[in-house]
């Protein structure tokens, strides 16, 4: 009989236990693995309104100004005015607003907009954003010190703090203090968890089914006008195509003479893949068509048609690569960057035709 040393069999045995002891603790024994510590800690980087989570550190507002237009003004301006894309983040609040907690605009109809230092009740939140979400192109990427520092300049555009200020994990509940709308969040309804926050479990409503002289047939009080039919494309291509609510195929016209159940007829899912500009043929392109496609794949959050937002307008691409319809199509599926600068454009998930559509649109004169 051989013998083997105990040491081995010490080895052996612990080997075996820890094996087990890892199957025994997976809820889904045979698939995958639990996630280490430091895995874990990876994704735990929230931060929290109590600024539990913050990490410690600092930023001045003279490094955020060079991290903002190093990395940031190309989206949001210099001076955090933005532009046609994204919401203005500085602007709206006063002196007065930073001692009361209110932001009194808000409640000024006659203010053009809302600046997100208008509606954000506390600073974690800016800090936290930033941190998780920005650079666009290059999410998670700024250092701590930046994530401060940057969160310092966004202050001093509002006015918060002054230019020589720096923000800091041991100061920034002081500044918290001075957030112009700080008192304009509200924990007191049942969709904030617990009541760790002052939370409550009251009920958002209160409404009361009532089973009885209920209406046999809704009737329908108004239409949408014609010329406003297709204002935000086509609202059948915009919903799902099964469960109670369908979008109406609002590029026709409504039914003339019909009642109501005919006015608010939805299109059935064949007619709408029928009507779908992704089944057009790519030659012989109109503006309309292209315009249908260019909002239904979101392409005018960063280009116009004529002027320049994120990326080229679709008319100066348009005069560069004239008759390259096949160029075109590649560089729409498969995106770049360095043609029209810096900033990339993400590889595009539309089909093949809808890309040679746009290419043939572009490749003509991006004609309206």
């Amino acid at each position: 009989m051989f013998k083997f040393p105990k040491a081995l069999v010490l080895v052996l045995a612990l080997g075996a236990s820890g094996l087990a002891m890892a199957q025994a603790e997976s809820a889904y024994p045979g698939v995958g693995r639990n996630a280490t510590a430091r895995e874990v800690a990876a994704w735990d980087i929230d931060v929290r309104p109590d600024f539990k989570g913050l990490p410690a550190g600092s930023g001045s507002v003279a490094k955020g100004q060079d991290v903002w237009e190093a990395k940031c003004a190309q989206c949001h301006g210099f001076f955090g005015e933005s532009g046609e894309v994204f919401s203005p983040l500085v602007g709206g609040i006063s002196k007065g607003d930073m001692e009361t907690g209110h932001v009194a605009k808000l409640t000024d109809s006659s203010f053009p907009g809302r600046t997100t230092f208008m509606k954000v009740s506390t600073l974690s939140t800016i800090w936290d954003y930033i941190n998780r979400a920005m650079p666009w192109t290059a999410p998670k990427t700024l250092s701590t010190e930046e994530v401060y520092a940057v969160t310092a300049f966004l202050l001093n555009l509002n006015g918060i703090v002054p230019d020589n200020f720096t923000l800091s994990d041991q100061n920034i509940r002081e500044v918290q203090q001075r957030m112009p709308n700080r008192n304009g969040m509200t924990t007191a309804h049942s969709m904030w968890p617990g009541k760790e926050f002052n939370g409550t479990q009251k009920p958002d409503t209160r409404n009361v089914a009532c089973m009885k002289d209920c209406a046999p047939e809704a009737k329908l009080a108004s239409f949408l006008p014609d010329f406003a039919r297709n204002a935000h494309g086509n609202l059948a291509e915009q919903n799902r195509l099964v469960g109670a609510q369908r979008g109406a195929d609002t590029t026709q016209p409504e039914p003339k003479g019909a009642g109501a159940a005919a006015k608010l007829a939805v299109a059935a899912p064949a007619a709408v893949a029928a009507k779908t500009p992704d089944a057009k043929p790519a030659g012989g392109v109109d503006g309309k068509t292209a315009l249908a496609l260019l909002n239904k794949h979101n392409c005018t959050a960063c280009h116009g048609v004529d002027k320049k937002i994120v990326g080229p307008a679709f008319t100066d691409i348009a005069k560069k690569h004239a008759d390259k319809a096949d160029y075109l199509a590649k560089k729409i599926k498969q995106g770049g960057s360095g043609v029209w600068g810096a900033i990339p454009m993400p590889a595009q998930a539309l089909s093949e035709a809808a890309a040679a559509t746009l290419a043939t649109w572009l490749a003509n004169g991006a004609v309206k």
